[in-house]
């Protein structure tokens, strides 16, 4: 994790021009949809600046956040694979940009220029190890472990870094679709760690909601 999303956001917009891939980027305001479930996979998506959730719904109704992206991250890669429709809604949760590459112009790159195949592999990867590192979280962790280690990683929390990190506005109902639990417990706990000091409420100017370094103790516990 790295505090530097803004710039890894760039870094992909940077490098997709340097190697003379197609790509147009959008603005998106807080809490809108980018693509919805059941919609027409035009291309993959990368997110530039901003923070993006990504939820599925069953057939029975039932909806549960499957990803959170930072800065830098690709989504909707499903469309390489000829996947027709999108199989989960992308909404922002705070003012985002994000970029386009049409699927056919994604193909050609895979296929001509090795140096972006092989980044795009490595991106590929880390989404995956980052997807299994989180069904261990909701399987096998307690509610408070899987709230602290989503806060962390929504403030983007490097441990070598500061002291504390600013958590983007996101809505608690939101928190508890992320965790898997109701809204009155992520209450609860949110009011357990600000007692605790693992949050401190600033001044919107001078941060707003951040997480102390210390929560880091509450994913190591045993």
């Amino acid at each position: 994790m790295t505090p530097n999303t803004h710039a890894a956001g760039r870094n992909t917009s940077k490098l997709l021009d340097a190697m003379h891939v197609a790509n147009t980027s959008m603005r998106f305001k807080p809490f809108e949809t980018i693509f919805a479930q059941g919609d027409s996979c035009t291309g993959v998506m990368y997110l530039e600046k901003g923070h993006v959730t990504l939820t599925t719904t069953s057939d029975q109704g039932r909806a549960a956040v499957v990803g959170t992206l930072t800065p830098g991250a690709f989504f909707g890669e499903g469309a390489l694979a000829g996947q027709r429709r999108r199989r989960a809604t992308a909404k922002t949760t705070t003012g985002s940009t994000i970029g386009m590459v049409k699927t056919g112009e994604m193909r050609r790159c895979l296929h001509e220029e090795t140096a972006f195949a092989d980044w795009f592999r490595s991106h590929l990867l880390a989404r995956n190890i980052r997807i299994e590192a989180d069904l261990v979280d909701q399987l096998f962790n307690p509610l408070e472990k899987r709230l602290a280690r989503t806060l962390l990683l929504l403030a983007h929390f490097d441990e070598h870094q500061l002291t504390r990190y600013a958590l983007p506005t996101i809505s608690r109902d939101l928190l508890a679709e992320m965790i898997g639990t109701s809204r009155a417990k992520v209450d609860v706990l949110m009011n357990r760690f600000r007692k605790l000091g693992f949050l401190e409420r600033h001044r919107e100017r001078d941060g707003g909601l951040q997480v102390h370094c210390s929560m880091l103790s509450v994913v190591l516990q045993d």
